[in-house]
């Protein structure tokens, strides 16, 4: 009987300590959860001195600074603003004991928001948030809104593909630059496949794509969900100059295309198993990406038929796509051209580029698709919808099928 007793005593630790280690807690980064800010056990994030952001059920957050001889301390404008339309005035924490600043927001729309805080005028990044962002800007946190299940771009219990990074010699900018690679679920070198290059925007490292972006996690869901083609997809590194150079606009287009020509393409080429046509090809990106993919793709139509155009435009399209345009065979060239944009980016100061796109490609009758959607304004909330929803499940339509 005894040992009977002792043998149940025995599973009963057991069972506790799997759920222990099987308990998630705020910013536990064990697994990657699709809610890693929702408190569970009370555990503050290991070497942080609190918890922050705290997410809720109800979708509300809070957020806490731990700064006792601070004066002031301020949620910065950004995506949280634009989501819940509060303007572009910092939004103040009140100071409670012990020197701890908390403030408390929303419902937010379920997403991934970029957010700094600011301490005594000095923007910085949450001091307590484990989910930060490195770019080519000063370091931001990630705040992640969950609802009752992983999203869309979350990891799922899916076939995953894998990324490669890639570090090479480059002629161009005469230095070492990196280079990521996606390659589907079962990835078949006997087989060839399309391959998208897909940039970032002034700022961003070709790394954002993948934790920003979360194109790999998208491109697996899609796969398994049948909406997409399985395709690679190379993630070069666009900041060919610095972005406070003076003449910034002068020379990225123009290096960036000796860039893609003599070192990203042949690289991408023979390291992969690629379909080495023009419509086996596609470029797109966001913001200043989007610029390089209009500036550059569109006068290379002997490398790309395919073009996404996120958040980028000109108004002085007219002028600067002449060529472009007025090309009596592009529709003869161009498989598919989209343009997109966020519902309430729609609405502001971007909007004028892409609209002066748009007007230009329906004034010359060129065949494109042309998308508002969304939430977001002209951040990661945007550039993850416009992926998931329209633009990756419509390439390769001609080629493919």
């Amino acid at each position: 009987m005894m040992k009977k007793i002792w043998s149940i005593l025995f599973v009963l630790a057991i069972a506790c300590m799997c759920n222990i280690g099987s308990a998630r807690a705020q910013q536990a980064n064990v697994n990657l959860d699709y809610n890693p800010q929702k408190n569970t056990e009370g555990l503050t994030p290991f070497s942080a001195p609190l918890n922050s952001p705290e997410v809720h059920d109800d979708r509300t957050v809070t957020f806490r600074v731990k700064a006792p001889n601070a004066e002031l301390v301020e949620l910065n404008p950004g995506a949280i603003h634009t989501a819940l339309d509060l303007g572009r005035e910092p939004l103040p924490f009140a100071k409670g004991e012990e020197g701890i600043w908390t403030l408390t927001i929303g419902p937010l729309p379920v997403d991934m928001y970029a957010y700094h805080v600011r301490i005594d005028g000095v923007q910085v990044a949450d001091p307590s948030n484990t989910c930060a962002a490195f770019t080519a800007m000063p370091p931001y946190s990630q705040l992640i809104v969950h609802g009752d299940g992983p999203a869309w771009y979350d990891a799922q219990d899916v076939p995953h593909g894998n990324v490669t990074r890639h570090v090479y010699h480059s002629k161009v900018s005469k230095g070492e630059r990196e280079l990521y690679v996606y390659t589907p679920p079962g990835y078949d070198p006997n087989k060839k496949y399309p391959v998208l290059y897909l940039l970032g925007g002034s700022g961003e490292l070709p790394s954002n794509w993948v934790y920003d972006g979360r194109v790999n996690f998208i491109m697996d869901n899609l796969l398994a969900e049948g909406k997409a083609e399985p395709m690679i997809i190379a993630l070069p590194n666009n900041q060919i100059i610095h972005r406070n150079h003076p003449q910034h606009a002068e020379l990225t287009f123009d290096l960036f295309e000796q860039e893609l020509r003599e070192q990203v393409i042949p690289l991408v080429d023979q390291s992969y198993s690629t379909i080495q046509s023009p419509k086996g090809r596609a470029i797109s990106g966001l913001s200043m990406g989007g610029r390089h993919s209009m500036f550059i793709g569109f006068r290379s139509l002997d490398l790309f038929a395919n073009f996404g155009i996120l958040s980028a435009g000109d108004v002085t399209a007219e002028t600067t796509l002449k060529s472009f345009l007025v090309d009596p065979k592009v529709n003869e060239k161009v498989d598919y051209l989209f343009v997109g944009q966020g519902t309430k980016e729609a609405q502001g100061f971007f909007n004028q580029r892409v609209q002066g796109l748009v007007e230009a490609l329906n004034t010359h009758d060129i065949k494109h698709e042309y998308y508002v959607g969304g939430n977001g304004g002209h951040d990661w909330s945007t550039w993850r919808h416009l992926l998931y929803y329209r633009f990756l499940p419509n390439l390769w339509k001609k080629i493919l099928n």
